[in-house]
């Protein structure tokens, strides 16, 4: 007579937990095998296989992980079999993504992040500011925000870690919401159940021309605007839809002549004749060469920007992520002082 006992357990490996089962086939008086298998991944193998995909080549990860390369690529098999799914191609440059690999890719680095959230929340309960807050902004801020926000950030929570990514507002709301971020400063920012937002500025938006003597500069109308031929940025940047839509709004729409995302890039085709752009005055003043350009001012109605917070309505911010959101404040305000 042989009969089958299985039994499960859970073994500690790293930060996170592997769990298996193991099937033993018994006959009276002994067993006869064991076969263990693995019944869920494990949060190294994900952050393993997270570091071989953004690397592309499991060599590079082997030395950022510090992890010989044959465990490695054994711990990345064994999330293959368990999956059932092949995650990574090899090519003769390294390693190449799988369309499998690809969704395993975006959902691993939002479960790895949480991870980090419950540490620091774990940290909290000895008092400490402690984790890592992820911090998305647009280009235009990323420039002026960065180097003083960072220096206040270690002098305020010198346990923490910061990452700050840059991104196209709508970019960043979806990171946001998916996890990927924990606060995302974003322009025109629509309401939504899935972000909690909360104001932060508004910056006034002109009409940018190529200097053409010294002739007065005088206001335009947004009716105006929408007869100047425009260099402005691809959708969905948050500049051109504000533009779109107040124009719609009185019954106009934009005449684009070009479409170029990045404001240096936009400025230097506005200073060669090629056309128009709507951008702030701080764009402007801070691009080195303001003198090149007249900024007029748009009225009837004028065109506004507004800023906003956010921070997903989804997750309870950590007190880590409270204290930033206050110095993300008290940063900006000292730095539209000094604008």
């Amino acid at each position: 007579m042989e009969c089958i006992v299985a039994s499960s357990g859970g073994v500690a490996i790293g930060p996170g937990y592997s769990i298996s089962y193991s099937i033993l086939r018994y006959r009276p008086g002994r067993y006869v095998d064991v076969v263990r298998y693995p019944a869920a991944m494990d949060l190294k193998q994900l952050e393993y296989f997270v570091r071989v995909a953004e690397l592309g080549s499991f060599t590079r990860a082997s030395i950022a992980l510090d992890v010989a390369q044959p465990a490695l690529s054994r711990q990345v098999r064994l999330l293959e079999v368990e999956l059932h799914q092949n995650l990574l191609v090899r090519n003769g440059r390294g390693v190449a993504v799988t369309e499998a690999g690809k969704v395993l890719l975006e959902h691993a680095r939002g479960v790895l992040h949480q991870v980090g959230r419950v540490r620091e929340e774990l940290a909290r309960a000895r008092g400490a500011l402690a984790g890592r807050v992820a911090l998305g902004l647009p280009p235009s801020l990323s420039k002026v925000l960065t180097v003083p926000l960072t220096h206040a950030f270690r002098a305020r929570m010198p346990e923490a870690s910061l990452s700050i990514g840059e991104g196209m507002s709508a970019t960043l709301r979806e990171s946001l919401i998916a996890g990927r971020l924990d606060i995302a400063l974003l322009y025109n920012a629509a309401p939504s159940p899935d972000v909690d937002l909360s104001p932060l500025l508004e910056e006034e938006l002109f009409l940018v021309e190529r200097k053409r003597g010294r002739s007065p500069v005088k206001p335009i109308s947004l009716r105006e605007v929408a007869e100047q031929p425009l260099v402005i940025p691809t959708r969905p940047n948050a500049i051109r839809m504000l533009v779109e839509t107040e124009l719609a709004n009185i019954g106009c729409r934009p005449k684009i002549a070009l479409e170029i995302d990045g404001v240096p890039a936009i400025l230097d085709l506005v200073a060669d004749g090629a056309g128009c752009a709507v951008l702030s005055m701080y764009a402007v003043t801070t691009s080195g060469k303001a003198s090149a350009f007249t900024v007029r001012k748009i009225v009837k109605p004028p065109l506004r920007s507004r800023l906003s917070l956010a921070v997903s309505s989804k997750r309870p911010a950590t007190s880590t992520q409270r204290e930033m959101l206050e110095l993300i404040r008290e940063t900006a305000k000292a730095v539209r002082k000094q604008r």
